[in-house]
């Protein structure tokens, strides 16, 4: 084998199993060390070492193990070069509680309470705000960079830089505990830490700005998020709606943009090119959650019923509208927000026609509460448009236009726009 091909071996086995082990071995570092930064120093220089080594002399048999292994070995070097002036007793007990925290790839199926799960917890503590927290469940559990997360969410590197310093000294000086939270606060903070995850699957899914109108790493990172998220909670019933709802979207983003990058409407996509192996676990996922739920199916569960109706029409003609407007009037009452009752209205409009629709959104709107949502006013203008009032619906779509942040979104309205004048 030559030395080229040894490396482009090396770098395909470490990008792996740096995805599927840096949260891990962080997340252990900092229960041990109680440092967030030193616990990612640790972490990284265990990488550092199998990229220094391995190019010579091949990947390790077990990739994991190893990293796992030096890790914990630096840890306690680490752990060793703080004692000096200590008792030595009390670093025989440190370095004791490192010998052991640490696991082999075989190993990791044990009862012990995994520290991915208190680190969840940690990183989507409500005293963090939004922002923060979904930065550092990147950065801590997803092994993202500096520099991705922000050129992810579209910030200056030194904003996201400071973003993380500030979240770790907060989480320092606030003393916020590296634990799972009591039973009476977990529901509470399991839809915070849900919340983060699919807030990272559709700043993937539908980017807010910027020329890519899908961002695929941040929506595998998302789903292998929740995939984590179902493995360490797996009686949850919203956390299975979570993932089947990610997968069920996720099933169809090679048919959301046409070859140029324009975006395709979901009536218009080819559904042959929709995941089926995606779409067959979502299925299995929604069932399982409404299963579980009963009749106090949540959220994420009830997103993930309606996405499943559109998975399971082989056509757009044989969407099941009417089954899907009745999931979102239960939507409605479990989680009134104005865009679960603008895609309400949009249900209701497939089953009762376009003036509904619209009088529906005209509702919406008076308050004003939508007037800077660029959805709101593409949905009206696509009523006023099947309805052939091209002229109020150009306005519509040019009020749209002026608010989409995104490249695709904009050439998409444009488009319509010039359909529009020409009609007129």
């Amino acid at each position: 084998m030559s030395s080229l091909d040894q490396r482009v071996l090396v770098d395909a086995a470490l990008a792996r199993v740096y995805k599927e082990q840096i949260g891990r071995i962080v997340a252990t570092l900092i229960r041990v060390l109680g440092d967030f930064s030193l616990a990612e120093e640790i972490a990284h220089e265990a990488f550092a070492a199998a990229l220094e080594q391995w190019p010579t002399a091949g990947p390790p048999d077990n990739p994991a193990g190893w990293l796992v292994q030096t890790a914990r070995h630096k840890a306690v070097d680490e752990v060793r070069r703080r004692a000096i002036g200590r008792r030595k007793l009390q670093e025989a007990a440190l370095v004791a509680e490192v010998e052991a925290s640490f696991t082999t790839e075989e190993e990791e199926g044990s009862d012990v309470p995994d520290d991915r799960l208190r680190l969840i917890f940690t990183c989507c503590h409500p005293a963090l705000a939004p922002e923060a927290q979904v930065a550092l469940t990147l950065r801590t559990l997803g092994g993202l960079t500096t520099e991705e997360i922000a050129r992810a969410f579209l910030v200056p590197v030194p904003t996201m830089a400071q973003r993380l310093v500030r979240a770790k000294a907060k989480i320092q000086g606030a003393k916020i505990p590296y634990q799972v939270p009591p039973a009476s606060a977990l529901p509470e903070r399991v839809q915070a830490v849900m919340a983060v995850v699919y807030l990272v699957f559709t700043e993937g899914y539908a980017a807010t700005a910027g020329d890519a109108f899908i961002r695929r790493d941040l929506c595998s990172e998302a789903i292998r998020l929740g995939r984590l998220l179902a493995r360490l909670l797996p009686g949850e019933p919203e956390v299975l709606g979570l993932l089947a709802l990610m997968l069920l979207h996720d099933s169809r983003r090679d048919a959301r943009v046409d070859a140029a990058g324009d975006l395709v409407l979901l009536e218009e996509q080819d559904r042959a090119r929709w995941d089926r192996a995606q779409i067959d676990e979502g299925l299995t996922l929604v069932e399982a959650a409404l299963r579980r739920a009963r009749a106090a199916a949540g959220p994420y569960a009830l997103q993930a019923a309606i996405a499943a109706c559109h998975a399971r029409a082989e056509r757009a003609s044989e969407t099941d509208w009417a089954q899907i407007a009745g999931l979102y009037d239960v939507l409605a009452r479990v989680h009134p927000s104005v865009v679960v009752l603008l895609n309400r209205a949009v249900a209701r409009a497939m089953v009762r026609g376009p003036e509904v629709g619209l009088g529906e959104l005209d509702a919406l709107g008076r308050d004003g509460d939508l007037d800077g949502y660029h959805l709101f006013h593409a949905a009206r203008a696509d009523f006023l448009r099947r309805l052939g009032r091209t002229a109020a619906a150009t306005g519509a779509y040019q009020r749209a236009l002026g608010l989409a942040q995104g490249d695709a979104e904009r050439r998409f309205l444009e488009r319509r726009i010039l359909e529009m004048k020409k009609i007129s």
